[in-house]
């Protein structure tokens, strides 16, 4: 049994996977686990233990593409790993490395990821060999949920446009300005708060004043991240939710910065267990 995992700052998903010896594929269909998000930049090493699930079998080996996963931080979670599963073959991976076996599989290609975080690198069917840093949801992030939920809350506050779209939100969530603000700066885990708006977002992206938030977003997202990799040959494919929920937008970014999309999935996961089971 092998057990993958993909996570994000929201929420982790684990699959436990036979792999049979026919051709090395999976001989069962793989059981499905969810977790809170684990993020090692943010976390503490014993909250991050509370959130690694039990699983029903022996584990022999644990792949792991994580947010937050960089050279500095990945001991940290092998260690846990290998001590909670009681395995030593732990590989822990970014997660955007996860999202580039997704995508691409062996071949070269830009793969990237727009959830409540954002990340984009150059792969060359093996490794990212280049990276435009994310710098997080305060100083980049751009496309990104919570980047979107920071710049809807600036436009409900400030932009006189936005006023009714301001007081049903609010209505809504049953929240206040005060409140907003607790959230954000006095609260752990504000990127969780500020992307949870892209529902509200979603449920009313028929207003062109949120098409346009959503648009401006992404295409904030190719001009700063995409585009120093100089690839426009490449396909830029995508994985998360921010990603397949705004597809339309998405679509007419990347045509308006002149790139052409490649593959966009919800999650990860199917692909990593097909790259596992080769």
């Amino acid at each position: 049994m092998i057990l993958i995992a993909d996570s994000g700052s929201t929420k982790t998903d684990w699959a436990l996977v036979s792999v049979g010896s026919v051709d090395g594929r999976s001989t069962a269909a793989p059981s499905v686990i969810q977790t809170p998000g684990i993020n090692p930049v943010h976390q503490t090493a014993d909250a991050i233990r509370t959130s690694l699930p039990s699983v029903s079998a022996p584990v022999s080996a644990i792949y792991f593409y994580g947010a937050g996963c960089t050279s500095d931080r990945i001991p940290l979670m092998t260690s846990l790993l290998q001590d909670h599963f009681c395995t030593q073959q732990v590989e822990v991976s970014s997660d955007l490395l996860g999202a580039a076996r997704t995508l691409c599989g062996r071949s070269e290609g830009i793969a990237c990821i727009l959830g409540t975080g954002a990340n984009s690198g150059l792969y060359d069917g093996r490794h990212i060999v280049q990276n435009t840093p994310a710098l997080g949801y305060i100083l980049g992030d751009e496309g990104s949920g919570a980047v979107l939920g920071r710049r809807f809350m600036n436009a409900i506050f400030k932009q006189p446009a936005f006023a009714s779209l301001r007081d049903d939100f609010l209505a809504s969530a049953q929240l206040t300005q005060a409140d907003i603000i607790q959230r954000v700066y006095r609260e752990p885990m504000a990127n969780r708060f500020l992307a949870s708006t892209s529902l509200y977002i979603g449920q009313h992206i028929g207003n062109p004043l949120l098409q346009q938030l959503v648009t401006d977003n992404f295409r904030d997202f190719f001009r700063n991240n995409v585009s120093p990799y100089g690839r426009r040959d490449l396909p830029v494919g995508f994985v998360g939710s921010m990603a397949h929920h705004y597809r339309e937008q998405l679509e007419a970014a990347a045509c308006m910065e002149g790139f052409v999309l490649g593959s966009i999935a919800k999650s990860p996961m199917e692909g990593l267990i097909a790259y596992h089971a080769q």
